[in-house]
Formats: C-alpha cells, structure tokens, sequence
C-alpha cells in the first residue's frame, strides 16, 4: 500500500482545514487508518484513527471535538477534517495504515506511512 497525504497548508487559528490521504492497492478496505502528526522538536503523535469499516473512531484527547476522520473505501481514501486550528496544531501530519483493522495509537502498529503533509496555524 502506498499513501499520498495533502491538504496542507498556512491558515489563521480557528480557521479549518480537510487534509486528505489517498491509498493504492486493492486492499485497502481491510486496513485502518491513522493520522499522526510530528511537531518541530517534538515526538510523532496520534491524532486519530478510523477502524476498516468506517464504524469506529478514536481521537487524541487534544483534537476531540474540533477533528474528525472519515474514509470512503470506494475511493480508497481518508480524510481529516480539522476545525477550530490552533497554533499548537502545527505540525507535519502523517496518515498511516495498519493491516491489523482495528485503531491502534502506537505508531509501531502501523505498516504503511505517507509521506506528510504540512499544516502551519499562525495566531
């Protein structure tokens, strides 16, 4: 599986931003998705992950109320709908698959990585 995130970009805090992460391959639908995000000096973290159907989800206690992650398997896609930005969501955002099909938080559990996409909240 090969991922492709964009959707970046520069905005002002409480603006919103829909990140999107397109898969190849024909089993997509089995894996879950994740988003993670890395920070300048900081640590890869889990933002949120969505489970292989579609039917569960799990989010960073920091993001939860303001994302929100949903997947269209028809077009093997996910996505990322960040609202209310601010500026400590600055980050470079990673989404990542696991062929296990349930949401994990650790990085470790993730097979597949996209190459990131950056998102910059200015005050």
């Amino acid at each position: 599986v090969q991922l492709q995130a964009c959707g970046g970009g520069l905005v002002q805090a409480g603006s919103s931003l829909r990140l999107s992460c397109a898969a190849s391959g024909r089993t997509f639908s089995i894996y879950a998705m994740g988003w993670f995000r890395q920070a300048p000096g900081k640590e890869r973290e889990f933002v949120g992950g969505i489970h292989w159907s579609g039917g569960t989800t799990d989010y960073a206690d920091s993001v939860k109320g303001r994302f929100a992650i949903s997947r269209d398997n028809a077009k093997n896609s996910v996505y990322l709908q960040m609202n209310s930005l601010k500026p400590e969501d600055t980050a470079v955002y990673y989404c990542a698959a696991t062929k296990y099909g349930l949401v994990y938080r650790q990085a470790r559990m993730y097979d597949y990585w996209g190459q990131g996409t950056e998102v910059t909240v200015s005050s």
